[in-house]
């Protein structure tokens, strides 16, 4: 039996170690890690796969943070992938979601890995999507990939997460800039973190009409519910008239207090 057998026995068994270890070979792209991963695919498929993105300083590391304690007090294990910049010295990840996250440390229930760009565009790493394969047959719940945030390039991680969040924040400049880089267009659930300070509410008013620009059947209905989004249900019908839209709902946090984190989950 060759190491990589062995590391994949240990992954699907539990083993922390072994799950750490083989990341790195994926990361490094080892020979012999495209067996490793063929191994794995069928006890993939399990995991809900949520997406956090958006510029930096909105406060995606301390949400996300949030969002692991809250799944943990329903009893989730969570795996976090926070996909970091590349030194310019080092060529490794610059750990800043690590510190931030200091207070999920020794929690058995939740597993922390940084990975560094590495020149890749799009806000994920080459082998994101494979690291959450391996992260997925380790048998966790829920898998929360943050992107690096760089703002204008984060589409690709709706190609793989189930659930895409766009995060914004009060007082980060020209709003319009979030559509123009397409950030909106992928949006599941939009969240106006650090809800709590001065200009929240202009925020939010700014997102909603972005949302009306890109469907003008809304505005009536923006009108209609005093300004509150249209659940699925009784969203406009598409073109063909077939499936309803799906409108992102706008939810308001203040993360580093708790606030706001249980409507997100919902």
């Amino acid at each position: 039996m060759n190491q990589l057998t062995e590391l994949t026995q240990g992954v699907l068994s539990g083993n922390r170690r072994a799950l750490a270890r083989l990341l790195t070979y994926v990361e490094n792209e080892r020979e012999g890690v495209d067996e490793a991963l063929a191994a794995l695919f069928p006890h993939t498929g399990k995991a809900w796969i949520i997406g956090v993105t958006g510029a930096p300083g909105t406060g995606k590391s301390t949400l996300v943070s949030a969002l692991a304690q809250a799944y943990r007090k329903a009893d989730k294990t969570v795996a976090i992938l926070a996909v970091d910049p590349t030194s310019p010295f080092s060529g490794g990840a610059i750990l800043g979601d690590r510190i931030r996250m200091r207070d999920l440390a020794g929690d058995a229930g939740v597993f922390i890995r940084s990975m560094a760009t590495r020149g890749s565009l799009g806000g994920l790493a080459r082998a994101t999507g494979d690291v959450a394969r391996v992260l997925d047959a380790g048998g966790f719940d829920v898998i929360i990939v943050e992107t690096v945030g760089a703002g204008q390039s984060e589409v690709d991680i709706v190609r793989m997460a189930q659930t895409t969040i766009v995060v914004d924040a009060p007082g980060m400049g020209d709003d319009v800039q979030a559509i123009k880089a397409g950030i909106l267009e992928i949006a599941d659930v939009l969240v106006v973190n650090k809800a709590d300070r001065p200009g929240a509410e202009n925020t939010v008013r700014g997102l909603k009409a972005m949302l009306e620009l890109g469907h003008p059947a809304l505005r009536s209905q923006f009108a209609a519910h005093h300004g509150q989004l249209l659940p699925v249900e009784t969203a406009p019908a598409t073109d063909n008239g077939h499936a309803p839209m799906w409108i992102p709902p706008i939810v308001q946090t203040a993360a580093v207090e708790g606030k706001g984190i249980e409507d997100v989950i919902e």
